[in-house]
């Protein structure tokens, strides 16, 4: 079985990170998509918040798999017998920080490939710090996020009760 880890913070989850999750899927067996709890990060949502809108948003999806991790990347890719990491890659710009990841990832577990993924044409300039800007200002970001991420930023910014 081909296992792929999908990492990140995840605060929140976007439709851009739905459109790679399922097309992961189409080149894996299973998916894990991996909630980083870092301390050194200063996120909107608590892990538990995270955890909730993940599991939410992938309900439904099988062979998907939701877990918090902290520590190495490399050692959850090796203690699961990863074959690949996703990664999105939006812009240029986003490809040298990426390929900084990679390039680590490859040292500390070898047996692990980095795949980076494009997304798809009308998810690429969207990023969750940019969802929480719009979201902030009571923007309209309904076709940006699932439904349960709309709804805890409204709550969250104080738009709805």
């Amino acid at each position: 079985m081909k296992v792929a880890i999908y990492p990140g913070s995840f605060d929140p989850i976007t439709n851009g990170h739905l459109d790679l999750i399922k097309r992961g899927l189409q080149l894996f067996d299973q998916l894990v998509v991996a909630i980083a709890d870092n301390p050194d990060k200063k996120p909107l949502f608590s892990t538990e918040e995270r955890l909730y809108m993940v599991k939410s948003a992938v309900k439904g999806l099988k062979r998907v798999k939701v877990v918090l991790f902290v520590g190495l990347l490399a050692d959850m890719a090796k203690r699961l017998k990863a074959s690949a990491i996703i990664r999105g890659v939006r812009a240029v710009s986003d490809f040298e920080f990426e390929f900084q990841l990679a390039s680590m990832n490859r040292k500390l577990a070898p047996k692990t490939e980095t795949v980076f993924l494009i997304p798809s044409e009308k998810y690429t300039y969207l990023s969750s710090n940019l969802i929480k800007d719009v979201a902030r200002f009571n923007g309209n970001i309904n076709c940006f996020v699932p439904q349960i991420v709309e709804k805890k930023l409204k709550k969250k910014f104080g738009f709805s009760k």
